[in-house]
């Protein structure tokens, strides 16, 4: 009787892990992490370049930014992932992230946010359908004016490098965030399939403070560098506000992370989940 027998080697071992090329004009670090104090908490980040980007010698296509602006108490921390079918993609993620940080640094002035402040005061002591709605423009008419100049910064970039915008394609996430004596208020943007996930201090409940475009096929993510997500009826539904005493854990993650270890979005509302991605942590 003749057998066939196949012998294949542990897929592990033919992953390779070859550097990308330092001398790309758009070049940058294949993995990074950072930890500091954010707020009167802890920040840790880490972008580490995907299996199949090392295996090949290609690019980090995520990035991130933060920043604290202690001299008026709020911090702000940005997450992008660059488009794998886009070529420019990991300069889009890292313009992406920055020019939020930087609209921030150039426009949170104390007049408007002394306003905020009253008003969250005032919708803590009591909620209204007035300081709702007040609170709903204001997160709209910031955090929308520090999107529209992020997707700006990249069509400039664009437009100097002689290269169509669609090459930087990259998701954004942010988050603006201060701590008041009477708890937390969060301010949330998000266009793609990254989730920002609230855990409660206790870890019985999880918020998202997002939508995901994730679509029924390949193409259904949305990104900064698309013009029209800004005529869309769906945009002033990408920003969100919630008000807590205290949080465990935020955490604003690309399907780098997502997709291994929820798997599918509606996961993402299951809080034994993120108790597991916890004590997998």
């Amino acid at each position: 009787k003749i057998i066939t027998l196949i012998i294949n080697p542990d897929p592990k071992s033919l992953w390779k892990n070859v550097e990308s090329d330092q001398n790309d004009p758009f070049w940058k670090l294949d993995n990074e992490a950072v930890s500091a104090q954010f707020l009167d908490k802890s920040i840790v980040i880490a972008s580490k370049r995907g299996r199949s980007h090392a295996n090949k010698g290609s690019f980090r296509e995520d990035d991130f930014a933060f920043k604290n602006f202690s001299e008026i108490g709020w911090s702000v921390i940005a997450v992008s992932d660059g488009a794998g079918s886009a070529s420019l993609s990991r300069k889009g993620s890292e313009l992406a992230c920055n020019s939020v940080i930087d609209y921030f640094e150039q426009n949170l002035n104390a007049s408007i946010l002394n306003e905020f402040d009253q008003v969250l005061a005032e919708h803590h002591a009591k909620t209204t359908e007035e300081t709702s709605k007040k609170i709903s423009h204001f997160v709209y008419d910031n955090l929308s004016k520090a999107v529209h100049f992020a997707h700006q910064k990249i069509e400039e970039f664009a437009v100097k490098n002689e290269t169509d915008l669609k090459n930087f394609h990259a998701t954004l996430i942010f988050t603006l965030i201060k701590k008041y004596d009477f708890g937390y208020a969060i301010l949330t943007f998000g266009i793609g399939d990254c989730p920002i996930g609230l855990l409660n201090k206790d870890l019985t409940e999880i918020k998202l403070m997002n939508w995901l475009d994730v679509g029924d096929f390949g193409g259904g993510t949305r990104f900064i560098t698309m013009p029209e997500i800004f005529q869309s009826d769906k945009f002033s539904t990408r920003f969100g506000f919630k008000l807590v005493d205290d949080f465990s854990y935020l955490m604003l993650m690309t399907d780098g992370i997502y997709d291994p270890k929820f798997v599918v979005e509606a996961n993402l509302e299951k809080i034994d989940k993120w108790n597991e991605f916890l004590e997998d942590l």
